[in-house]
């Protein structure tokens, strides 16, 4: 059986050698010293690997099972949620006057990277929760956040978010469901949802549900969505729960992964829902559950390649197949252990190098969604809404082909189910998928980011990396493997920006072709770039010569090896998008 252990030494440097958490003056921050983040970290990472790491693969086996309009969870998930509510993990980051523990959003990061990687599936209940949590936090009444957040900041009640009907998923202004005002200002919501993640379980006294709906006389299409409650049981004004309301799970979908969590199509027969927010800005209230949901599933992708590569390694140093050609290197065994062999350490480069600089890249986001949230730093809130396509896209493109590449490792027992590798390639494979596809990531990052505000949001995030390679083109010692690599890779960028802009207006197909190019060169770019910052940050620590010395230089070896044989990738993808819109369009759709 596979086994995971949470990176808690890598978190650590990231937290406190790169990002400096607890010297910032973001508003939490100080609280976060060195001895509070890792005893938080240790903790998690316990009940990650003792906890939820072991029912990973019952999840995956037994599934959940709808009897009687109930969703039974797999064997052992109850317990555990009951363990994962006991210990407070569920709102961490939530208000205290709802029962959270109102750390910062860049601990229930690292935290939910530690669950994720050991359990997604069961991860995502509490992590749908945690977002509709956010939305009615930020939207809602006075009188709604009192009824349901207390009660969802524990997990008591569950969340979830109803978008995708059968005949339109990307496209919500054709939706179908609709709501009918009721004199007392409630609604009669009616119509059929469907892919909707933990949609109806047996872990909760309560679901409250998050629907998109269209009342009768609204604006056509997206301008007339709007978003509502719509608990699974009445919430009486006691807090006691009611009478059950019309929402009922009508099928579990049959899927590739996942299979812990229940994925339910969902139907409301004239359900009482109430209004979240503004009629007809549904799908403002919606973005703040998916923008968060979106980071999430960024985290996810990283995570199974973190679980995933931790796996292959502890394969590759133990399967004997095979001689080093350059001489036995265990000489009293029949082989050497895979490991020794070049494209062995190649694919497992790919892997480490990938995890370690994507999880400084997602910890750096959460830094800066603090830094708009709790701080009310609109710089940062303009370039973390351009980079949660990358946050997503990239991170769960990445992830996914790390997976495979872990998988490879094994051979013919990366293909066999007893082995476990099959199951994190099939769970990493959803997240390319579920909160706005990648294609529809790129696409929002080239039509609607980048130009946003005037392009002033990717300007500063060029600013950001000329600042950092000015103010350190001094060090001879990160000059040449990583500064130079770096400047290239930004020049890149800012050339396919520069395509962009001089074509995309008279031919908006020579951008949106090249869109799914931009986004992985700047998530390379991205990558680049904490490579750089962890270098720098690890040859600090080996200059003061304190703590573990060989984790800083492994760690300085694993980014020369990015920066040498990943980022160089931005060139290939330079020249896609430079190829324009023809090779992608010129074939007639009836030649296909």
């Amino acid at each position: 059986m596979p086994s995971y252990t949470a990176p808690t030494k890598d978190m650590d440097f990231i937290l406190h050698n790169v990002l400096k958490v607890s010297e910032q003056d973001t508003p939490g921050y100080a609280d976060l010293d060195r001895d509070f983040t890792s005893a938080i970290l240790e903790e998690a990472g316990k009940v990650a690997s003792e906890v939820l790491a072991p029912l990973n693969v019952v999840g995956d086996t037994e599934g959940c099972v709808l009897e009687n309009g109930v969703v039974r969870t797999p064997t052992g998930f109850k317990d555990a949620f009951e363990q994962v509510k006991a210990g407070g993990w569920t709102g961490i980051d939530l208000p205290e006057e709802f029962g959270g523990q109102n750390m910062p959003y860049i601990m229930y990061t690292a935290v939910g990277e530690t669950s994720s990687a050991a359990n997604q599936a069961f991860t995502m209940y509490q992590g749908l929760t945690h977002g509709a949590a956010s939305a009615i936090l930020v939207h809602g009444s006075e009188e709604q956040k009192a009824k349901y957040l207390p009660n969802m900041t524990s997990c008591e009640w569950t969340g979830t978010m109803n978008l995708t009907e059968p005949h339109c998923g990307t496209d919500l202004g054709l939706m179908r469901t609709k709501a009918v005002p009721q004199d007392d200002g409630s609604y009669k919501i009616s119509g059929q949802k469907i892919f909707i993640s933990a949609g109806e379980h047996d872990m909760a006294d309560n679901i409250i549900h998050l629907v998109l709906a269209k009342i009768p006389g609204g604006p056509e299409g997206i301008k007339g969505v709007s978003l509502f409650i719509v608990p699974k049981f009445m919430v009486n004004e006691d807090g006691s729960l009611g009478a059950r309301n019309g929402v009922s799970c009508g099928k579990i979908e049959e899927k590739m992964g996942i299979h812990g969590n229940s994925t339910c199509v969902m139907n409301y027969d004239e359900a009482t829902g109430w209004l979240l927010g503004e009629e007809h800005k549904g799908m403002r209230a919606m973005f703040t559950m998916m923008n968060e949901a979106r980071i999430g599933v960024g985290m996810q992708g990283l995570a199974q390649a973190e679980v995933a590569y931790q796996n292959a390694l502890a394969y590759a140093k133990d399967r004997l197949q095979g001689r080093d050609v350059t001489g036995a290197k265990n000489p009293d065994g029949p082989a050497d252990p895979l490991i020794v062999h070049p494209d062995i350490r190649r694919s497992l480069m790919d892997q480490k190098s990938f995890v370690e600089a994507g999880r400084a890249f997602l910890l750096w986001a959460s830094k800066m969604i603090d830094e708009s949230h709790r701080g009310g730093d609109e710089a940062a809130e303009g370039l973390v809404s351009l980079l949660t396509p990358i946050v997503k896209g990239f991170l769960t493109d990445e992830g996914y082909d790390m997976t495979v590449q872990a998988q490879q490792v094994y051979g013919g027992h990366g293909y066999i189910e007893e082995w476990g590798m099959s199951q994190f390639t099939r769970d990493a494979r959803i997240a390319m998928i579920y909160e706005g596809a990648n294609g529809v990531q790129a696409l929002d990052l080239v039509g609607r980011k980048l130009p946003s505000d005037g392009g002033k949001h990717v300007m500063a995030f060029f600013d950001l990396v000329k600042s950092f390679i000015k103010d350190n083109e001094g060090n001879e010692a990160l000059k040449a493997d990583f500064l130079d690599p770096l400047k290239e890779a930004s020049k890149h960028l800012q050339a396919a920006g520069m395509f962009f802009m001089q074509n995309g207006m008279k031919n908006p197909n020579a951008a949106l072709a090249g869109s799914n190019d931009f986004m992985h060169l700047f998530g390379h770019v991205c990558l680049g770039l904490m490579w750089a910052q962890m270098a720098k940050a690890a040859m600090e620590a080996l200059e003061a010569g304190e703590g573990d010395l060989d984790f800083y230089k492994n760690k300085i070896i694993t980014g020369r090896y990015y920066m040498k044989r990943r980022l160089p990738a931005t060139a290939m993808h330079l020249a896609r998008i430079e190829s324009g819109a023809e090779p992608v369009m010129e074939l007639e759709a009836d030649a296909f």
